[in-house]
C-alpha cells in the first residue's frame, strides 16, 4: 500500500474549496510506481511563492492511505503509462483547436500528454533499497524519490567485477594451472571468457532495445523468446544462482576450517585415508550453520548487505593487489615456503619441521619427527618403509619466483587418478615393488580424479556474474550508455586477470606445490596466499571476506528472481512465493531458496558443486544468445538497438560455444539440465497463463509458417496424405453460447491435434452493429475449444444473412493450402417445429456448397449424446453402412476415431448392401480381401435388400409430405393459422387413407389385395400415423394455449370460410386440391428406400456406439428441398448417434504403401 499526500485547495478561513476546485488537486505519492497515471491538473500549476496572490487558496497536504496501481510497488512490464487517461480526462485538450479529435481522446492522448508521462517515468529496482524503505517510513513523512544517479564505474563495473572474481580464483585457479599445464589453463580460461564476451554483447543489444525493469537475464530471455523459454530458462538461472551461494558457502567453510581455525573441526580423522570424509562432514555441519545464519542475515534486513557490499569488494580489490604485489617480489626476494620431497614424492608438511631423516644433536645421531611417521619407532634399527629406506629427502623452495625458469616445467598438464601421489619428474627416485601402504603415508595425493573437462566445469562459476549489472540496470543513470560498457570492461578486466595469474602462477610457483590443492606441503597454508604480499594472511581473510559476500549476494538475489517468475503468473505452482512480508521481501522464496541452497551443501564438495552451476548459467548464457540472434535475423521493426556492435553470427558462435562448454564440462549435468528446462518449459506451454510480449519466438512461428504456407503446393496432397482438415460450423445461442459443445468433442476425437481445424460461426447482421457480440462469441468458442481440448482456429463472421455468411466461410476459411477439405456440422433437429423456413434451407444449401467445393461434409445427428473425452466407451462397434463408394470417407473415419482413447476399445463392422442380383457371397470375399489391402481391421457382413412392394405406410408418409410441403408453399400463413391448417389437412388425409384401404387400395398395387402380410404392415402403419397425428394435435393444443387465449373446434368449412375473408378467392380452389391429390411416384420410391434401409439399419446396428451412412445428395430441382429432408429424417429415425458422411468427389485411402 502506497502512501499518496494530495493537495487539498483550502480558503484563508480554513474552508475547504468546494469539489470544482478540489477535481484539481496536486498528488503526490510517496513512492510513484511505474504507471504514473497521477499528474498536475491545469488548475493547480505550481507558482513561485513570490508571485502567489495573497487571496488566493492555500494549499494543504492531506494524507490519504490508499492502494497504489499495482499493490506491491513493483515496476510492471505492462505499465500503462501511455494509454492510461483516466485521470487526464479533465485536461486532455484545451480550448477548441483539437475539437476535431475529442471524441478520440480518451484513447488517444495528445502527443502532449503523452510525452509529459514519459519524461516522468521512473523506473525503480525490484531490489532491498525500496523494501527498506518502506520499512522505515513514519506515518504521514514525505519521501522524496531520487532519481537514478549510479554511473558505469559504480553502477555497472565494480558489481560486475566483484561477482566475477571470487572464490574459484583464490581456492583452485593454482590447482587448475598446476593440474592443466599453463597451455591447457589458457585453453580453458580463453574458451570461458570468450563465452561470457560473446554473452555480454548479446546482452548488451538485448538491454539497450528499450528499458530493461530489474530481473536482469530472466526479464530480457522471456520478452524475447517468449514465456516458456523465460519461464525455464528463468528457473535455470534462479537454480545456478542458488547453487552459486552453495558453492560460496562451502568456500568460506573450506577457508576457515582448513587455513583460518584447523582446530575448530568437529570431525577428526585418525587415519589417513579417513581425511576426505572427515572433511566433508565438517563442511556439511559447518555449511548448514553458515547458511541458517546467512539466511537468517538477508530475512531481517537486507541492507546490511548492501551496507557491507563496498567491504566484500574492498576485500577482493586488496586481495588482487596482494597477488600482483607478491609476483612482483618474488622477482628479487622470493619467500621462504621450502617443500620436502621423499625421492620424488611430495610430503605433507604438517608434522615435522626439519625435511631430515636424521640429525646429530651433540655428537649424537637421532632420529627426526619424520623418521617416526616412515618407521615403527625412533630407533635407528626399527623396521622402515622400503621407499623411505630407499629415497634420499630433497628440499625444494615451493615459490622459486619469477626469473626461477620453472615456468618451462609447468607449461603442460599433469593429470592422474583419484589417489594419484604428486610427484616431481625432474628429482631422482627409487621405485620399490611394494607400494601398498603408501596411501598410509603423509604423501601429498590426488583428492579427485583428473581430466581435462572437469576443469571446464570447476573453472566456468570463476568467469560468471556478468549479469551483475544489467540486474541495477533501474539504479543507473544512463542504463543503455552504462550496461554495454560497463559489463564489456569488466570481462575484458577480469579476463586479463586470470590470463596473467595463469602465466605469473606457472611462472612463480614449483609444480608440485601447485597441484597440492589445500596447501599441505607449504605447512597448510593457501597456496596463493604463499606468492601474496606481505603476508598470505591478506589473501586468507580476503577470501573469507569475499566468499561470505558473495553468499549473501547469491541469497538475496536468487528469492527476488524466484518473486519476479512467481508474479508475472506463468508457471502456476510458484504463485505462492510471489508473496512475502508487508513491505515485499520474498520471504517464501528465501525459505525455498536455502532448502535448495541446502542441497549444495550437503553434496559438501565445491569440486561437485562447481559444475552443476555451470550447467544452469551456461543454458541461461545459451538463451541470451539465441535471444538476440533470432531478434536480428527476424529484423523486427521494434529491434533498435543503440549498441552497435553486434551481428548474429557472433551470438551463435556464443550459442555454440555455451553448448559445447555443457557437453565438455560433463555430458551427464548437461543433459539433466536440459532436461530440466525442457520440462519447465512444456509444463508452462501445457498450462501456464498466456502472455503476449511480443517475443522473439512468436516472430520466428511467423516467420516459419509464412516460409511453409509459400511452400505448400496448391494442389491437394496425395492420397497417402489425405486427412480430413475441418472446418467446424457451429450455432450460438442469443447470449453468444456454444449450442453443441459436443461437436468439439467429436471434432477432437478425430483428429487428436493432427492437421487444421477451423471452427466456425455466423452472426446475422452488420459487423458495426455485432461488433461486439462477435468478440463474445468469438471468446466462448475459444473457450469451448480449451474445454474441450481443441486445437485450431477459430473464425466468426457477421453477415446480413447466415446463408452467404456460412457460404462465405466455406469459400473463403483457410490461408493458401492450409485450407480445410471437410465440413462438419450438426443435424437441424428441430427443422419441423423451426418458424422459419430458412432453417433447413440454410443446411441444404450448404450441402449444395460443399459438393459444388469438391469439399467432403460429415453431418452429426443427436450430436448431445455423443461421448465426451472423459468418456472410455466399452466393448462396441462402430458399424459402417458402405451404400455408395465416394472416395473411401467411410472407411478411414472410424480408423482415425479408434486412435482416440474414447474409441479404442470399439470393433469396426462394415455394412454392404446387396442387390436381388448381386453375389452376396462373391461381394464379401472381395469387400474382406479389400480391407485386407487397406490394413484395416474390421468384420464384414453383406446386407440383402430384395425388391418388395411399396407399403401403404411407405405411400402415407409420401402423401403427408407432399401434401404438406404443397401447402406450405401456396399459403403464407401466420403461425397460429399453418398450425390450424396442418391439423385439418392431416386429418382429411387420415380419412382419405382409411377409405382407400376400406375400399380395397386399387390405385396402389394389384398385387397387395391378396397379401395378408401386407394388410397386417397397413394396419400397423395406420396405428403409427395416428399416433404420430395424436400427439401432433397434443402439440397444436399447447401452442394455441398462448397468449391469445383463443379456443376453437375447426372444421373444413369453418376453415374456408376464415381463409375467404383473408386470401384471393382463387386459393379456395388450391387448397381443396390439396385433398384430392395423389403423391408423385419418385417421391414414392425415394421414402421406399428411405424406409427398407431404415428398417435394415435399425434391425442391425441399433446398438452400436456410432452409425456411419452415405448421405444421399440433395435434389437438382430445389422444389423438392423439403422433401429431402423429410427422406434425411425418415432414413435415420430409431438411431441414436448417427454420422452422415458425404464424400468429396475424390479418392482419400489407398491400398499401395
Amino acid at each position: 500500500m502506497s502512501e499518496r499526500f494530495v493537495v487539498v485547495p483550502v480558503d484563508q478561513g480554513g474552508g475547504v474549496v468546494g469539489d470544482e476546485e478540489h477535481s484539481d488537486a496536486v498528488v503526490v505519492e510517496a513512492a510513484p510506481h511505474t504507471g504514473g497515471s497521477e499528474g498536475v491538473g491545469p488548475g493547480s500549476d505550481l507558482v513561485p511563492e513570490s508571485q502567489q496572490d495573497p487571496n488566493a487558496v492555500v494549499p494543504i497536504l492531506e494524507y490519504s492511505r490508499e492502494p497504489n496501481r499495482y499493490g506491491d510497488g513493483n515496476p510492471k512490464e505492462s505499465s500503462p503509462f501511455i494509454n492510461n487517461t483516466d485521470n487526464d480526462k479533465c485536461n486532455s485538450y484545451d480550448g477548441k483547436n483539437m475539437a476535431l479529435f475529442e471524441e478520440e481522446m480518451d484513447s488517444n492522448p495528445m502527443v502532449s500528454s503523452l510525452l509529459n508521462k514519459l519524461a516522468n517515468y521512473t523506473n525503480l529496482t525490484q531490489g532491498a533499497q525500496e523494501h527498506e524503505e518502506a520499512d522505515d517510513d513514519e506515518g504521514a513523512k514525505k519521501k522524496a524519490v531520487k532519481s537514478p544517479q549510479m554511473g558505469t564505474f559504480m553502477g555497472v563495473y565494480l558489481p560486475c567485477l566483484q561477482n566475477i572474481l571470487g572464490v574459484i580464483l583464490f581456492l583452485r585457479l593454482t590447482w587448475i594451472v598446476g593440474t592443466a599445464g599453463i597451455m591447457e589453463s589458457l585453453a580453458i580460461v580463453g574458451m570461458c571468457c570468450s563465452c561470457t564476451m560473446l554473452t555480454a554483447i548479446s546482452m548488451s543489444a538485448i538491454a539497450t532495445n528499450g528499458v530493461v525493469p530489474a530481473g536482469g537475464s530472466y526479464y530480457m530471455i522471456s520478452r524475447s523468446l517468449g514465456p516458456e523459454f523465460g519461464g525455464a530458462v528463468g528457473l535455470c538461472f534462479y537454480l545456478g544462482t542458488t547453487f552459486a551461494g552453495s558453492m560460496y558457502i562451502l568456500g568460506t567453510i573450506e577457508i576457515l576450517l582448513t587455513y583460518i581455525v584447523p582446530k575448530a573441526a568437529i570431525f577428526v580423522a585418525t587415519r589417513k585415508e579417513d581425511e576426505v570424509d572427515a572433511l566433508l562432514n565438517n563442511m556439511r555441519v559447518y555449511g548448514t550453520c553458515c547458511l541458517a545464519l546467512m539466511s537468517l542475515v538477508v530475512f531481517v534486513g537486507v541492507k546490511y548487505v548492501n551496507k557491507l557490499a563496498l567491504v566484500f569488494l574492498a576485500c577482493v580489490i586488496l586481495s588482487i593487489l596482494a597477488i600482483y604485489a607478491g609476483v612482483i617480489k618474488t622477482a628479487f626476494e622470493p619467500p621462504d615456503f621450502p617443500v620436502c620431497l621423499l625421492g620424488n614424492r611430495t610430503l605433507q608438511n604438517h608434522n615435522f619441521d626439519k625435511c631430515l631423516k636424521t640429525e646429530v644433536i651433540g655428537n649424537v645421531t637421532v632420529t627426526t619427527a619424520l623418521w617416526k611417521l616412515f618407521c615403527e619407532g625412533p630407533e635407528l634399527n626399527a623396521t622402515c618403509n622400503d621407499y623411505f629406506k630407499y629415497n634420499n629427502l630433497t628440499e625444494l623452495q615451493g615459490i622459486p619466483g619469477l626469473t626461477s625458469g620453472v615456468i618451462s616445467d609447468n607449461m603442460w598438464g599433469d593429470y592422474g587418478p583419484l589417489g594419484m601421489l604428486v610427484e616431481n619428474t625432474r628429482v631422482a627416485s627409487v621405485p620399490v615393488a611394494d607400494n601398498s601402504q603408501d596411501v598410509y603415508m603423509p604423501y601429498v595425493v590426488n583428492d579427485i580424479t583428473t581430466f581435462f573437462t572437469l576443469l571446464v566445469g570447476i573453472y566456468f562459476p570463476s568467469v560468471t556474474g556478468i549479469m551483475a549489472g544489467s540486474n541495477r540496470s533501474g539504479d543507473l543513470r544512463d542504463a543503455q550508455k552504462s550496461i554495454p560498457i560497463g559489463t564489456i570492461l569488466a570481462i575484458a578486466t577480469t579476463s586479463i586477470i586470470y590470463v596473467t595469474c595463469v602465466v605469473l602462477f606457472g611462472a612463480c610457483i614449483e609444480g608440485v606445490v601447485l597441484r597440492d590443492k589445500f596447501g599441505d606441503s607449504v605447512k597448510g597454508n593457501l597456496v596463493i596466499g604463499t606468492l601474496s604480499w606481505p603476508s598470505p594472511w591478506v589473501i586468507v581473510i580476503g577470501s573469507f571476506f569475499s566468499c561470505c559476500g558473495a553468499g549473501l549476494q547469491s541469497l538475496t538475489g536468487a528469492p527476488r528472481l524466484l518473486q519476479a517468475i512467481a508474479r508475472d503468473g506463468i508457471v502456476p505452482f510458484l504463485q505462492v512465493f510471489g508473496h512475502g512480508k508487508a513491505n515485499g521481501e520474498p520471504t517464501w522464496a528465501l525459505l525455498l531458496t536455502a532448502g535448495i541452497c541446502e542441497i549444495g551443501i550437503l553434496i559438501a564438495s565445491l569440486d561437485a558443486v562447481a559444475p552443476i552451476l555451470s550447467m544452469f548459467f551456461l543454458m541461461c548464457y545459451l538463451f541470451v544468445n539465441l535471444a538476440c540472434a533470432v531478434q536480428t535475423l527476424l529484423r523486427t521493426p521494434n529491434w533498435r538497438p543503440r549498441f552497435k556492435y553486434y551481428h548474429w553470427a557472433l551470438s551463435f558462435l556464443g550459442m555454440s560455444l555455451c553448448l559445447s562448454l555443457m557437453f565438455i564440462s560433463s555430458w551427464y549435468y548437461a543433459i539433466l539440465a536440459m532436461g530440466i528446462a525442457g520440462c519447465i518449459y512444456k509444463y508452462i506451454e501445457y498450462r501456464g497463463a498466456e502472455k503476449e510480449w511480443g517475443d522473439g519466438i512468436r516472430g520466428l512461428s511467423l516467420n516459419a509458417a509464412r516460409y511453409a504456407l509459400i511452400r505448400l503446393e496448391e494442389a491437394p496432397p496425395h492420397t497417402k496424405n489425405w486427412r480430413p482438415q475441418l472446418l467446424v460450423l457451429l450455432n450460438v445461442d442469443a447470449d453468444q453460447v456454444v449450442k453443441h459443445p459436443r461437436l468439439l468433442s467429436f471434432t477432437t476425437q478425430l483428429k487428436a491435434g493432427k492437421g487444421l481445424t477451423i471452427v466456425g460461426n455466423v452472426l446475422e447482421g452488420t459487423y458495426l452493429t455485432k461488433d461486439a457480440e462477435a468478440k463474445r462469441a468469438e471468446q466462448n468458442i475459444k473457450s469451448a475449444m480449451s474445454a474441450e481440448r481443441t486445437k485450431g482456429f477459430c473464425h466468426v463472421v457477421v453477415s446480413s444473412n447466415l446463408r452467404d455468411g456460412f457460404s462465405h466461410l466455406i469459400q473463403s476459411a483457410g490461408l493458401g493450402g492450409m485450407k480445410h477439405n471437410s465440413v462438419l456440422m450438426a443435424w437441424p433437429g428441430t427443422w419441423k417445429q423451426s418458424n422459419d423456413p430458412q432453417s433447413w434451407k440454410n443446411f441444404i444449401e450448404t450441402v449444395r456448397e460443399t459438393t459444388a467445393a469438391h469439399q467432403a461434409l460429415l453431418v452429426a445427428k443427436n450430436v448431445d449424446s455423443f461421448p465426451t473425452n472423459q468418456d472410455r466407451l466399452g466393448e462396441g462397434t462402430i458399424d459402417v453402412w458402405w451404400v455408395v463408394h465416394d472416395g473411401g470417407m467411410l472407411m478411414l473415419l472410424p480408423f482415425l476415431l479408434r486412435q482416440h482413447k474414447v474409441w479404442r476399445k470399439c470393433k469396426m463392422r462394415i455394412f454392404t448392401v446387396a442387390q436381388m442380383d448381386d453375389n452376396s457371397i462373391q461381394m464379401k470375399k472381395d469387400l474382406q480381401m479389400f480391407l485386407y489391402h487397406l490394413r484395416l481391421d474390421a468384420e464384414v457382413e453383406v446386407v440383402e435388400m430384395h425388391d418388395s412392394d411399396i407399403s401403404a405406410f411407405t405411400y402415407e408418409k409420401t402423401l403427408v409430405m407432399e401434401q404438406r410441403s404443397q401447402m406450405l408453399k401456396q399459403m403464407q400463413l401466420s403461425r397460429t393459422e399453418r398450425e390450424r391448417e396442418i391439423q385439418s389437412i392431416t386429418d382429411e388425409s387420415r380419412s382419405s387413407i382409411r377409405r382407400k384401404n376400406q375400399g380395397g387400395a386399387h390405385g396402389v398395387s394389384p398385387s397387395r389385395q391378396s397379401s395378408q402380410m401386407e394388410d397386417t404392415q397397413e394396419d400397423e402403419a395406420q396405428l403409427i400415423h395416428d399416433r404420430n397425428t395424436a400427439s401432433h394435435a397434443t402439440m397444436n393444443d399447447k401452442v394455441e394455449t398462448g397468449p391469445e387465449r383463443v379456443h376453437m373446434t375447426w372444421t373444413k368449412e369453418k376453415l374456408f370460410t376464415e381463409r375467404n375473408r383473408n386470401r384471393e378467392p382463387n386459393a379456395n380452389v388450391a387448397v381443396r386440391d390439396l385433398f384430392n391429390m395423389k403423391p408423385n411416384q419418385s417421391n414414392v420410391r425415394r421414402m421406399h428406400t428411405a424406409v427398407k434401409l431404415n428398417e435394415v439399419v435399425v434391425n442391425k446396428s441399433q446398438g452400436a456406439h456410432l452409425v456411419l451412412l452415405n448421405m444421399p445428395g440433395p435434389p437438382k430441382n430445389r422444389g423438392g428441398d423439403e422433401n429431402y429432408m423429410e427422406f434425411l429424417e425418415v432414413l435415420l429415425e430409431g438411431l441414436n448417434r448417427v454420422l452422415l458422411v458425404r464424400g468429396g468427389g475424390r479418392e482419400v485411402i489407398t491400398i499401395y504403401s
